[in-house]
Formats: C-alpha cells, structure tokens, sequence
C-alpha cells in the first residue's frame, strides 16, 4: 500500500492550494483519513481528519479556512487550503487507516509529504 501526497508549493499569504493524497495497491477499505504537518523545529500536528463517512475534524487554527474531502472510489482525499498563512508553513502528511486484502490486515500508513510554504 502506498499513499502519495502531491500538491505543495511556495504562495504567498492569502493564497490557496489543494493537497492531494493518492492511495493505491490491495486495499480492501479505507477507513479514517487525516492530513498532518509539520513545521520547522516543531512536532507534527493533525489539521484535519475524515471519517468513511466524511465526519470531519478540523484543528482551530485551520478551521473555516481549510476544507478536508475524499472520493471513496478513486481512493483519493483532498485539502483545500484558503487564505493561507506564514504559520501554515510545513512539510504535510497524508495518513490512513487501511484495511489490505492480503495480508489480511488493517494498519495506519503515512504518506511522503509534500511542503507547502506561504511567504509574507
């Protein structure tokens, strides 16, 4: 199983960007998914999270501000980031709780990352 996360860049503040975490490989479910970050010097933080079905979670500082969504049937989970800010400055992480066909298992897995820098 492997999630890739693609999407970051350098913006300055006020701008938007989409994330986007692509799962792939035998999976059988894909359960609860987030986004994490991490900042420089900093641990790594949840920003948002959605439920199988599509309950979500948004971490204060992003709330109303950033829009967490996936499409079960691509295996593809996304996040909108509106008017960003210099302190949503961070390398992002997909994570997912995924059930594999073989092995016959359910595990959490992290994707990659992808950076996302926002300028004064």
């Amino acid at each position: 199983v492997q999630l890739q996360a693609s999407g970051g860049g350098l913006v300055q503040a006020g701008a938007s960007l989409r994330l986007s975490c692509a799962a792939s490989g035998r999976i059988s479910r894909i359960n609860d998914m987030g986004w994490y970050r991490q900042a420089p010097g900093k641990q790594r933080e949840l920003v948002a999270s959605i439920t199988s079905g599509s309950r979500t979670n948004y971490a204060d500082s992003v709330q109303g501000r950033f829009t967490i969504s996936r499409d079960s049937v691509k295996k593809m989970m996304y996040l909108q980031m509106d008017k960003l800010k210099p302190e949503d400055t961070g390398v992002y992480y997909c994570n997912a709780e995924i059930e594999t066909t073989w092995p016959f298992r359910t595990s959490y897995y992290w994707g990659q990352g992808t950076l996302v820098t926002v300028s004064s």
